[in-house]
């Protein structure tokens, strides 16, 4: 397989469909849903439901301890219907930039406080429909930190302290399957935070 690509890749590209319309049919604190129209050339007139972040960038915290565990907190998510383990993260409150949001969220739901927290990638969360982009942090230097109730969908959530390779053994056997988390932990897996560490 070669490692050689036709062209070099650009995001920026002009657009291959025309926006019509666009009317916004939803509205809540932390994203709007917009009904747009667009037209192709190829493929006339088509309808799309696209949700519109309006509380910044949501935030992750991949936290590491110094014997080497990864605060995982058990939520449960009610448009699943299922219980996850997922690093702690959320959306930003008020005027919070990331950085402030992660190390809020790490201390309420992962219970830690972090000398050391660092940005090392930000992704879209489903680029099909959403603009919605997530910000992933990497914490050391951990201390205690009085946790909270995370809502009212997991009132009583836990905290499951794990190595890095049962973390990778749950992403591999379907245990762990929120997006974040598996990213998270296989960019730790794969030694490319190690530099974050030291």
């Amino acid at each position: 397989m070669s490692n050689e690509t036709y062209r070099q890749f650009d995001p920026w590209r002009p657009s291959p469909v025309k926006e019509i319309s666009r009317k916004q049919i939803v509205e809540t604190h932390y994203f709007n849903i917009d009904h747009v129209t667009y037209e192709s050339a190829k493929g006339g007139q088509f309808d799309r439901y696209c949700i519109q972040d309006n509380s910044g960038d949501t935030v992750a915290v991949l936290a590491l301890t110094s014997d080497g565990k990864i605060p995982l907190v058990e939520q449960y998510r009610v448009a699943n219907h299922r219980w996850t383990l997922e690093i702690p993260g959320g959306h930003a409150a008020g005027s919070e930039r990331p950085f402030e949001a992660a190390q809020r969220k790490l201390a309420e739901e992962g219970g830690f406080e972090a000398s050391k927290l660092t940005q090392f990638t930000r992704f879209l969360n489903t680029p099909s429909y959403s603009t919605q982009h997530t910000c992933i942090f990497f914490a050391t230097g951990l201390s205690a930190a009085s946790r909270q109730s995370i809502g009212p969908e997991t009132p009583r959530s836990e905290v499951r302290m794990v190595t890095v390779d049962e973390a990778y053994e749950m992403i591999l056997n379907g245990t762990i399957v929120d997006a974040k988390t598996i990213i998270a932990i296989l960019r730790l897996k794969s030694g490319s935070l190690d530099h974050l560490n030291d």
